[in-house]
């Protein structure tokens, strides 16, 4: 009984810490513009809308923080392994990690940038000086708490996955979650916030996404703000009940059957969550329907 109430109590601390973790991850990831957006912010001079968007898609985000908190994960290990406190091992982990991925921002937003010089896309050095750092901070946040998460479940949970397997495991759901969730916030609320709700983007819109804000052009720290509104959130309620239900399957499930218990467990968790996506999905389109153009007086 003892060791099912501790695995609660860590089970609901990962939960809190995978929460926290989503919303840095997808506001870091919407600062840098690294989701599936981006394409438009590469586009976006080709078709003569010059912009001041941080440009640095590296890569996809779940491979992308697959490598931050594996990498992370790997260092923290191997302090351990040398008898460093577990928490200075984390933080040297997370740190080089965070070095990391501002190493392959900065190139990243050059290189890419670099590639439009032709259609007249500047680098500008004041964005690569501001943005680079706040996207390096939010990643700190996301690959801390997510290699802290990794080690509770390591040591306390006793997992069978050493540090840097668990790494890989966490880290690319961590990036999964935020580009599933967070993703759209990013492109059809604020890239095309110009565009009619639910009306899509029209192929002769490509590209032309918002460059100008309240007060002179839009910078990529302004959609750090909205991100952090909504899309951050809920990739963080997302990633954080991944998280959760995943362990709390596991520790009060696992003892039943010789595992198949928690198997069982999980297959119910994602039929209810199938269910309650498809009532409401219908209830949505019925109660709004497809879009339709406004109608215009004769």
């Amino acid at each position: 009984m003892q060791e099912i109430i501790i695995g609660i109590g860590v089970t609901a601390l990962a939960g809190a810490l995978a929460a926290v973790a989503g919303a840095a991850e997808d506001t870091e990831s919407n600062i840098g513009s690294q989701g599936d957006p981006n394409s438009q912010v590469q586009l976006a001079p080709q078709m003569g809308y010059t912009h001041r968007i941080y440009n640095k898609a590296v890569s996809g985000e779940p491979p992308a923080y697959t490598l931050w908190v594996t990498l992370a994960c790997g260092v923290a290990w191997a302090f351990i392994m040398m008898n460093v406190n577990a928490v200075l091992a984390i933080i040297f982990g997370t740190v080089l990690a965070t070095f990391v991925q501002g190493i392959y921002a900065t190139t990243a937003y050059l290189g890419r940038t670099a590639s439009l010089s032709k259609f007249g896309q500047p680098v500008f050095i004041d964005v690569l000086k501001s943005v680079t750092t706040v996207t390096m901070g939010h990643a700190f946040v996301a690959i801390f708490t997510t290699v802290t998460a990794c080690y509770l479940m390591s040591t306390v949970l006793h997992h069978p996955f050493a540090l840097p397997l668990l790494g890989v495991v966490w880290g690319l759901a961590l990036g999964a979650a935020g580009s599933a969730t967070g993703n759209p916030y990013y492109g059809k609320e604020r890239q095309y916030q110009n565009q009619k709700f639910g009306a899509g983007v029209p192929i002769s819109a490509s590209g032309n996404i918002v460059r100008y804000a309240e007060a002179g052009q839009r910078s990529s720290i302004d959609n750090g703000f909205f991100t952090a509104k909504l899309g951050g959130p809920a990739s963080g309620l997302c990633f954080g009940l991944i998280v959760f239900f995943e362990l709390w399957r596991t520790v009060l499930f696992e003892p039943i059957a010789n595992g198949w218990g928690a198997v069982v467990a999980g297959v119910v968790i994602i039929l209810i969550f199938m269910i309650i996506d498809r009532y409401v999905e219908v209830w949505a389109r019925k109660n709004y329907g497809p879009y339709t153009a406004a109608a215009t007086e004769a």
